[in-house]
């Protein structure tokens, strides 16, 4: 009995000494380029992000259409996602926000990029 006590205690004191005890280290994600799943997939008003934005430079901008309110908000399709003054694309911020443009702000350079009319 004495033996087994002596035994157990040695076993504890080993696995305490070499890390392999009950406390673990702590766990570090490793996103290996892909989405963090913490990181929420829609804004608090209930816009979706678009996570990809970090990865879209300033000359791929593309105005998808413009939603023009002169008295209130407007809104504008930006690759896909649709924005509003103050929002960022990528690392483009929204300026401006007029009838067939948007004015985009990056490291205080503007950039206006003109809404193309549809061919017919």
């Amino acid at each position: 009995m004495l033996k087994s006590k002596a035994l157990l205690v040695s076993l504890i004191l080993y696995l305490t000494s070499t890390g392999l005890g009950l406390c673990q280290e702590q766990a570090c994600y490793d996103s290996a380029s892909r989405r963090d799943p913490f990181i929420p997939l829609v804004t608090s008003d209930g816009r979706l992000l678009n996570l990809d934005a970090e990865k879209e430079s300033k000359a791929s901008l593309s105005i998808e259409g413009i939603i023009y309110d002169k008295n209130g908000v407007s809104y504008a399709v930006v690759n896909g996602n649709v924005v509003k003054i103050g929002d960022f694309v990528g690392d483009c911020q929204v300026l401006k926000i007029e009838t067939n443009k948007v004015t985009f702000i990056k490291q205080g350079e503007t950039q206006e990029i003109i809404l193309k009319k549809e061919e017919e």
